[in-house]
């Protein structure tokens, strides 16, 4: 392997006695691991060695993307191929993506066991980024299987999508039965939400040497509230677009949803709970809330970088419907209030490549008839640097949200950050780069973006995955190296 010297870059290290705004400094990458950092580094050999300058960029440790979903609208091998070329635009080193049975992803049922095998495949040999999957326990059967998932297979979190039991993925009701691919005699409801928080709790038990990186994250959005109010919506025929789809999903079904799942984690004793991409401030004030009611449990707060830049009326058309939705500007602001007050734990993409044909309906203008999700990984760390520096976010604190904290809640302390002996995954990023985001520049398939149009002043130049340098001048060099990684990941050979 190519050995570089990045030299005279400001450094954003997420140590507790860092400076919060980086300290200039060297890194020499040895093997594919940070192998020192300090001022006027050398090296003796320099004949299979590359020096990079770094003067007037910043390295970030390389982006821990936590909320990825490969493979649910395009085949999971293409997926893994062209929308990790896009977490490597974007300095995504681990991609986070989560996957189950049922429609869409591979579009089958059954055990665990015979499931995850073919998505191991599947991505194998295809990513350019290092990746690794949460599962969501659908069946009872699958309850039975987190035990062996976490020890055997190295997947130490789950998820739970609250309102599949008895709401459609897009907004309009479906046969959840044949839409989960679970046995006609089981429910997806708030029973199997507490079976399956009992039986990740017993894998804890069993396995106390992986209890720390087990966890439970969910989708927090209350199903009988979002399927009355999505009758309202369209009886009434006032609002359309984005606006129509937050309000037949209202803030306070996530609020509602967010409390049953605490009560429901302090009833199972099950302490590590995440709540994923909370998107209002009814939201977060239940989030908040519980963290009160409930002491025993750890409770972790994501935002997606969609619902800190967009908003009703800014993202760019019904290209931006998502669940949950994306909100007027007052919840905007209010996710703002709450990440600068340290509320919020990891900032993520939801990244779910939906290209245009499969994207809308025949009536391109029917919000209801287009489908839930779409890119944005590419964008992730530029937007949340953009952002988070006109409202006096911290280069340090940028680094903990987009990298430092994910990993260490989800089993991967060799990664994001950076220290000596740990993974070189690095994201050198050019702080006065002004740009206008424009799909066509994105490696992604998705051929539109929410964000089309929007400034950023912030640009990833280069990537490096475990050492080696995946993105450069605006381009993805070689092939395809990234790792699936067998959770708890201590950066050890593989």
């Amino acid at each position: 392997m190519t050995t570089y010297l990045i030299k005279n870059a400001t450094v954003v290290r997420t140590d507790t006695d860092a400076d919060a705004a980086g300290v200039v400094e060297d890194i020499l990458i040895v093997d594919g691991k940070i192998a020192a950092l300090g001022a006027q580094l050398s090296v003796e050999n320099t004949d299979n060695t590359e020096i990079i300058d770094g003067t007037g960029k910043l390295v970030f440790p390389g982006v821990v993307d936590a909320h990825q979903h490969w493979g649910i609208y395009n085949p999971l091998a293409q997926d893994s191929r062209t929308e990790s070329r896009a977490s490597a635009q974007g300095g995504v080193t681990t991609a986070l993506t989560y996957m189950r049975t049922g429609q869409y992803y591979l579009n089958k049922g059954g055990p665990y066991a015979d499931f995850f095998p073919e998505v191991l495949a599947a991505a194998e040999s295809n990513s350019y980024v290092d990746y690794a999957f949460h599962l969501a326990p659908m069946s009872r059967q699958h309850i039975g299987e987190i035990g062996d998932l976490a020890a055997r297979q190295g997947v130490t979190s789950f998820k739970i999508f609250m309102f599949y039991g008895s709401h459609g993925l897009h907004g309009r009701s479906t046969s959840q039965s044949d839409f989960l691919m679970i046995p006609e005699d089981e429910r997806y409801d708030i029973a199997h939400f507490e079976f399956v928080m009992r039986g990740i709790q017993r894998a804890r038990e069993e396995h106390p040497d992986l209890a720390p990186y087990i966890s439970l994250s969910l989708h927090c959005e209350t199903a009988e509230i979002m399927s009355a109010y999505t009758a309202l919506v369209e009886q009434e025929g006032k609002l359309s677009g984005l606006a129509a789809y937050s309000a037949s999903r209202p803030q306070h079904s996530e609020g509602l949803a967010v409390t049953i799942a605490s009560y429901l984690a302090d009833e199972t004793g099950l302490p590590n709970i995440n709540l994923l991409h909370l998107s209002s401030a009814k939201a977060l004030r239940a989030a908040m809330t519980m963290a009160e009611a409930f002491p025993a449990v750890n409770f972790r707060r994501e935002v997606t970088i969609g619902h800190l830049l967009a908003d009703i009326d800014t993202a760019g058309g019904l290209g931006a419907k998502v669940n949950p939705p994306i909100r007027p500007r007052e919840d905007v602001e209010a996710l703002w209030e709450h990440l600068l007050a340290g509320n919020i734990d990891w900032v993520v993409s939801d990244h779910a490549c939906c290209k245009d044909e499969v994207k809308f309906g025949e009536d391109r203008t029917d919000v209801f008839a287009a489908k839930s999700g779409f890119g944005g990984t590419e964008y992730l760390l530029p937007g949340l640097i953009t952002e988070g520096r006109k409202r006096g976010l911290s280069l340090r604190r940028i680094a903990e949200l987009t990298a430092t904290n994910p990993a260490d809640r989800y089993g991967l302390p060799g990664k994001g950050r950076i220290a000596v002996g740990l993974d070189a995954d690095l994201a050198i990023v050019d702080p006065d780069r002004t740009w206008t985001v424009r799909a066509q520049d994105s490696e992604s398939t998705q051929e539109y973006t929410p964000f089309e149009g929007f400034e950023l002043t912030a640009a990833v130049t280069d990537t490096f995955v475990r050492g080696q340098r995946v993105w450069s001048d605006g381009a993805i060099l070689g092939e395809p190296t990234g790792r699936y990684l067998a959770r708890p990941y201590r950066g050890d050979a593989q």
